[in-house]
């Protein structure tokens, strides 16, 4: 059976979530999830520049996960376990960062967004990351959410700056420093 893209379920303004719930397409959770959408198709734009292999492997692999951050939030049901973030996400984001910052010179200023298009596209995705958190801190103000998806949240746009900078290294570009 073929699958139509178009179902006409949404022409009311609802979308369905997982339980076959119906809600607002402005409803918060909607918001949320579709923050992290955008920021994964974001990251789809940061692949197609000119990446080394590592950065191709760990981008795609951090697209994956936030497919599992989408599904979380769209799903109500705690009790269900099946694509939940974990723990384990949010300690492997960590260590990613860790990773790739030992290869970067400690900060000493604010640096602002740029350098080379691809670590642009990468603050970019950062920023709408940044918008998926705060959405997902408002949902959490009117109902029950996974806790770990906020911790994911935080430490990815920390992730995402990082690699950003290790993207202008790797490119012999020179991070733009704030000038106050």
């Amino acid at each position: 059976m073929l699958l139509k893209i178009y179902t006409k379920t949404g022409d009311d303004g609802t979308t369905g979530l997982q339980g076959k719930i119906r809600v607002l397409k402005s409803d918060p959770r909607i918001m949320a999830y579709g923050a992290v959408d955008e920021a994964n198709a974001s990251l789809g734009v940061a692949l197609s520049y000119n990446l080394d292999d590592e950065l191709i492997q760990s981008i795609t692999s951090l697209q994956n996960e936030l497919f599992v951050v989408g599904a979380d939030l769209s799903n109500p049901h705690l009790e269900n376990t099946k694509n939940r973030v974990t723990s384990q996400m949010v300690e492997n984001l960590e260590k990613a960062i860790d990773r790739f910052e030992s290869q970067l010179e400690p900060l000493q200023n604010f640096i602002l967004p740029g350098g080379d298009i691809a670590a642009s596209q990468i603050h970019l995705t950062r920023a709408i990351i940044r918008r998926a958190e705060s959405y997902t801190v408002a949902l959490k103000q009117t109902e029950e959410i996974n806790e770990n998806c906020i911790k994911f949240l935080n430490r990815f746009s920390d992730l995402l700056f990082v690699l950003a900078r290790i993207i202008n290294k790797r490119k012999g570009k020179k991070d733009i420093i704030w000038k106050s």
